[in-house]
């Protein structure tokens, strides 16, 4: 027990490997199944290098994105104590492993999609095994990659400026090391979020595009070979609902640790880690996460073509969470003390559980809800299919109206797990549930990305002729993702709320204000400009695919129109046309939803700067993340759940249904109205409302990262001005014994 507590902070990044091992063991399985007949790996080889070439053009922009921004952040380090130029190198090495963490995820899916196909003609039971395995690619990759790479980074800050220096493990250098870590977050988070508005540009430019002019236009499915948008769109499955939301799901899983550790700091703890358990806990219960995933991963599995894949899915989900709950159980208690304290409100161990069990609960209960509102079978989904009936109009009002009720019962969750959180564990009983709610990433990520898996799997049985049981098996799989993809989508925002809110209240501590005060003029000035945000933002990402959309409309017009002999299956469609129609919009139109979220928080942080004679910019740029928070949270709650819904309601007629005693199909003027409800819907589900929960943790970080440049008092509240030593409360770096508490010392003197 003595060597694990000397060795724990070495324990964490040995965590993450093991995730990174396993996922390379299930990569080569997966890459040893059958790829199908010469036609299907044809197929599969356009889709990968369609994705590829999206990548290497989104990389080569965002890499001079990186340099710039690097050398922006090494000079402003400079500037005050509690950073360094080394914040540059962190913030390189984020986004890169970002970057990395979207590739693995493309890579395997890539792989997976044919694999599938082949596996559908044998069973179900084979097709989610393959499907399944490579969507827990992803996630082990994702979650390996940010607990081995945050790990690592950690030990050597806290080596290089803490431990080095002899330093007070609550001071100012060790406000320095998270301060450089929190360059790591902001490099992975900036990637994420152009990873996701591209990627989500580019798939649903072509899906709008394969969808109106194919279905609606030609009458010909979804995924048909003389559909010359068909290759495009498939690809887009790939960079946007695999890489993009890699790298989007590894921007919240490393912001939400970031978070709780830089609150940990300000907790005097007497503990048997040098001081540093509440800073360690966040992560290491990451790192348990990540075993636990990999636990309830070997349980999805259904036995014949008649199985409940979304229950299979779901006892995989919720085995992951009992384990994590039962694993948090115990490390809290032997880790932290039993009384702990954080800016006047005390709290024990068990209390800091409690908070993790919330937070777990929190997760689960969006996803339930998400599950309600977007899945097929239930009354919202069915609203929608019943108003398609009556026409495009009504099922478009259906649609909105399913959205904006499906964010009343997630936000009294939410709030309710906020309030209970803080209600144990103060601000950091609301961190530590966000970390407990993203400690199953992992295993979120597998049945997330296992839908895209399985749509590619799909498209390509489709253009392949395959016979209708292969398709049929295909669909049951894609229209569970379709599910999936929505509630992990809410799960994503749910834990962005939680974590902007832990951001939001380190920014408060690092800035040196008590309050956000919104009776003073400016902050509630720019309380309305950050709810407004948002709307710009998703304005101008939805904007941006009606444009793609319409350049992909006229081409695959074109074709049909120009290319005699594609109706009949003579001609081949210039598929490469439209791939790079999707790439070069996506890429030209990432650039700006992204440039507000980065640039606005140093406009209002450095612009209000002495402005105001009793309101610091601090204050402001508080009442615009507050804005920014609350606005973006409902705001893709809505989006994704509505086209969520209407995704699912278009499949609905898939299989058929029930409209007023009559049985209406695929082809019907019904289903032709619910492909205009999908159509709408995608730009929501795909594009702008899952961009929402990293518009807001980004905007957080930005300002964590310049809180020390605008601080109204830049002595830390746990540090003095004489030498940044604690006055009261010292707890030095004391790595095997006890650590020696001058309170204590008081107490053994009046005894004496």
């Amino acid at each position: 027990m003595e060597f694990l507590q000397e060795n724990l902070i070495y324990l964490i990044p040995v965590l993450g490997l093991v995730g990174i091992i396993v996922m390379i063991i299930k990569s080569a399985w997966v890459s040893r199944q059958d790829a199908g007949d010469d036609n299907m790996q044809s197929l599969a080889g356009h889709i990968a290098e369609g994705a590829m070439a999206f990548l290497r053009a989104e990389w080569k922009v965002l890499s001079y994105f990186v340099i710039i921004s690097a050398i922006l952040l090494a000079w402003s380090g400079t500037l005050v104590e509690t950073s360094s130029w080394v914040i540059s190198i962190s913030f390189i090495i984020g986004a890169f492993t970002s970057a990395f963490a979207g590739y693995i995820g493309m890579n395997i899916a890539t792989k997976a999609n044919v694999r599938t196909t082949q596996a559908a003609r044998t069973s179900l039971t084979r097709a989610l095994k393959v499907s399944f395995t490579g969507g827990t690619v992803m996630g082990l990759g994702v979650a390996g990659l940010a607990v081995l790479g945050m790990g690592t980074l950690f030990i050597i800050l806290y080596q290089l400026y803490v431990v080095s220096t002899g330093s007070n493990v609550n001071g100012q250098e060790m406000e320095k090391a998270l301060e450089v870590l929190a360059g790591f977050s902001l490099g992975a988070e900036s990637i994420a979020l152009f990873a996701r508005v591209g990627g989500g540009i580019y798939t649903k430019a072509a899906d709008v595009g394969a969808d109106l002019v194919g279905k609606v236009e030609a009458g010909i499915p979804e995924d048909d070979v003389r559909n010359p948008a068909t290759i495009a769109d498939n690809v887009g499955d790939n960079v946007g609902d695999v890489a993009g939301m890699g790298a989007d799901l590894f921007g919240s899983y490393v912001a939400t640790i970031l978070a709780t550790m830089v609150l940990g700091r300000e907790i005097i703890s007497i503990d048997n880690f040098g001081g540093i358990a509440p800073i360690l806990l966040p992560i290491l219960i990451a790192g348990m996460g990540l075993i636990f995933s990999i636990l309830g991963a070997t349980l999805v599995r259904v036995k014949n073509d008649l199985g409940d894949v979304q229950q299979a899915l779901n006892l995989g989900n919720w085995s992951s969470i009992l384990f994590t709950a039962i694993g948090c159980y115990f490390v809290v208690g032997w880790l932290l003390p039993d009384q702990l304290e954080l800016r006047g409100v005390s709290f024990s161990s068990l209390d800091v559980f409690i908070a993790i069990v919330v937070g777990l609960i929190v997760g689960a209960l969006m996803s339930i809800v998400t599950e309600y509102y977007t899945a097929i079978g239930k009354r919202p989904v069915n609203s929608i299919v019943k108003q398609s009936s009556t026409g495009h109009a009504t099922n478009i009002i259906g649609g909105l109206s399913v959205g904006m009720e499906s964010t009343a019962v997630p936000t009294i969750i939410l709030a309710a797990g906020i309030i209970t959180s803080y209600s144990f564990a103060g601000l950091y009983g609301v961190a530590i549930a966000a970390a407990g709610m993203m400690a199953t990433t992992a295993m979120q990520l597998a049945i997330d990305a296992f839908g895209p898996i399985a749509d590619n799997a799909g498209g390509i049985a489709e253009m392949s002729g395959l016979p209708k049981e292969v398709r049929e098996r295909t669909d049951k799989l894609d229209a569970v993702g379709n599910t999936t993809a929505a509630t992990g989508k809410g799960f994503a925002i749910a834990s962005a709320a939680l974590t902007a809110l832990a951001l939001f209240a380190a920014f408060v501590g690092i800035a040196g204000i008590d309050s956000i005060d919104i009776y003073k003029a400016p902050v509630l000035g720019a309380l309305f400009v950050g709810a407004m945000i948002p709307f710009i933002f998703s304005s101008l990402a939805i904007a941006a695919v009606g444009r793609a959309a319409m350049a992909m409309v006229e081409e695959v017009r074109r074709q049909f129109r120009e290319i005699p002999g594609i109706m009949e299956y003579k001609a081949t469609p210039e598929y490469d046309k439209c791939v790079a129609i999707s790439t070069k919009a996506s890429i030209r139109e990432m650039i700006l939803p992204g440039a507000i979220a980065l640039v606005v928080p140093l406009l209002v942080g450095f612009g209000f700067k002495g402005v105001f004679e009793n309101t610091s910019s601090a204050e402001i740029l508080g009442g615009l993340l507050a804005g920014v928070t609350v606005s973006g949270v409902l705001l893709g709650m809505f989006q994704n759940n509505a086209g969520g819904a209407w995704d699912n309601a278009k499949k609905s007629f898939e299989a058929g249904v029930e409209i007023n005693g009559k049985m209406e199909y695929k082809g019907s003027d019904a289903h032709k109205a619910s492909v205009t409800g999908d159509t709408v819907g995608d730009p929501f589900k795909d594009t702008s409302g899952p961009s929402m929960n990293i518009l807001i943790k980004l905007m957080s970080i930005v300002s964590l990262i310049i809180a020390p440049h605008i601080s109204v008092n830049r002595d830390s509240p746990l540090v003095t001005a004489e030498g940044n030593k604690q006055q009261e409360k010292v707890v030095t770096y004391q790595p095997i014994e006890k650590p020696t508490h001058p309170s204590l010392q008081s107490v053994e003197k009046s005894d004496n």
